[in-house]
């Protein structure tokens, strides 16, 4: 026996000892960690659907009277944390023949914050305790015209933002989603282009349904794929691309009968960005069917039954959001200008209704209508205008601050019913308005 455990050890001892000298050529591994202390201090005129501590800002809330006629959304708030500091870590310096390696884990604080609070107009979700989370964990591997990666990364239509300091970076005027993929690109030699495609799924950033926000809908065999081409030249980059999300609302009805459901969406985007010196300018537009997995204004609704009688059929809602943003940076300021806007076309089909809801022809309430749980069905249109100014001292530590002006057009869906036909709330438009003044103190490292 011990005969044995000896050889063991020899083999053993053998093999760490060819896999040193096979690891032996010079390649020296590299652990680059980086991060940021970020504080973020924001003032708004108005309730708002704002995540992460109200930093995380989407839209101001629509006006909500009380038997008095005071609006009761109309409520001036301040805020200040430093839970968006970050940690991260790149990994970089191995190859094997012509194929370099590199890895990535990136974490913020954004976890544990929950809901709390039971106050009856604001349902603040400004509580609890911030907790490691992870923002992104990928590996990738390239030869300077293929590169493959595999981990939770940015999702191919959010990757490039605008110039922004709001944590939202534009949101919900462009795609914002960091999301489990696999993507594989290659950069056709000399041209300037690149194709790029991706299988993705969801995690934090989820289709919705009958069941609220959730990653089961693609999960019930459902799938995401992303396709798209780049061209870079001198200082010019464009980007246009196409996502595909298949997702299935149901498999079971209330009966507890099994359905056949299912709804296809179609996301084509552009995107251009010229850089020349200190000046810079960057675009985005998407045409959205749905939208909603990946922020946007968006959702779908049944629109049918089927044949057998118990599975429906859906239809998405088609959600236009563009921005354009501008920075000019000599020496120590930065000047930023953002502008966003969005627009609702409502459904493609006709949506669904419950009989006895009809009020009048073409108008009652739907069947299902199920839309981004950080907005709402009514909002028909929306804009900001966004200017900014930072200031760094060094190259370590800035300090700026920004204005946000959001303007949103709703849809009365307190006396009103939807129009059946469009999938909008199109009597009673108001505009309502929020003011976010936000300041920043950043120290990088």
């Amino acid at each position: 026996m011990k005969r044995y455990l000896f050889t063991a050890a020899l083999l053993l001892a053998a093999a760490f000892a060819a896999f040193a000298q096979e690891e032996k050529p010079k390649q020296k591994i590299s652990f680059k960690p980086y991060g940021f202390i970020r504080n973020y201090y924001a003032f708004d005129t108005r309730e708002s659907v704002a995540l992460t501590e109200d930093f995380f800002y989407y839209v101001p809330k629509d006006i909500d009277l009380n038997a008095e006629g005071d609006d009761l959304n109309e409520n001036p708030n301040f805020k200040f944390a430093a839970i968006t500091s970050r940690l991260g870590l790149d990994i970089t310096g191995f190859s094997l023949g012509k194929w370099d390696f590199a890895a990535k884990i990136e974490a913020d604080f954004f976890a544990g914050l929950t809901a709390t609070s039971a106050d009856p107009v604001t349902k603040s979700k400004m509580t609890g305790t911030a907790q490691l989370r992870l923002r992104q964990a990928f590996v990738s591997v390239g030869n300077g015209t293929f590169f493959f990666k595999a981990g939770q990364a940015w999702h191919p239509m959010a990757a490039d933002m605008p110039h922004v300091l709001s944590l939202n970076t534009g949101a919900p005027f462009g795609p914002f989603s960091r999301t489990p993929l696999v993507s594989a690109e290659w950069n056709i030699a000399k041209t300037g282009l690149s194709l790029t495609g991706a299988a993705i799924w969801q995690m934090q950033y989820k289709s919705t349904g009958p069941y609220g926000s959730s990653a089961n809908y693609i999960r019930n065999g459902g799938y995401e794929f992303y396709a798209g081409l780049s061209y870079k030249n001198n200082g010019f980059l464009m980007r246009g691309g196409v996502d595909i999300l298949h997702i299935t609302p149901r498999l079971v009805n209330e009966e507890k009968l099994r359905v056949n459901e299912g709804l296809t969406t179609w996301s084509p985007f552009i995107y251009a960005q010229f850089i020349k010196g200190d000046f810079q300018i960057k675009a985005k537009t998407i045409f959205a069917q749905g939208g909603e997995h990946f922020n946007l204004n968006g959702g779908y609704a049944i629109c049918d039954v089927k044949e057998d009688g118990i599975s429906y059929e859906y239809t998405p809602t088609r959600n236009s959001s563009t921005w354009v943003s501008f920075q000019y940076a000599p020496g120590k300021w930065q000047f930023i200008l953002f502008g966003g806007y969005v627009k609702n076309f409502g459904t493609m089909k006709s949506v669904s209704v419950k009989a006895e809801s009809i009020t009048d022809e073409g108008y009652g309430t739907p069947l299902g209508f199920y839309f981004n749980e950080n907005s709402f069905s009514n909002l028909n249109s929306m804009w900001r205008v966004t200017p900014g100014i930072v200031y760094n001292i060094g190259k370590r530590l800035a300090v700026g601050v920004e204005y946000e002006h959001t303007c949103v057009q709703y849809g009365d869906n307190k006396t009103e019913k939807m129009n059946l036909t469009t999938g909008l709330y199109d009597r009673g438009i108001h505009d309502v308005t929020n003011h976010r003044v936000l300041g920043l103190i950043k120290f990088t490292f």
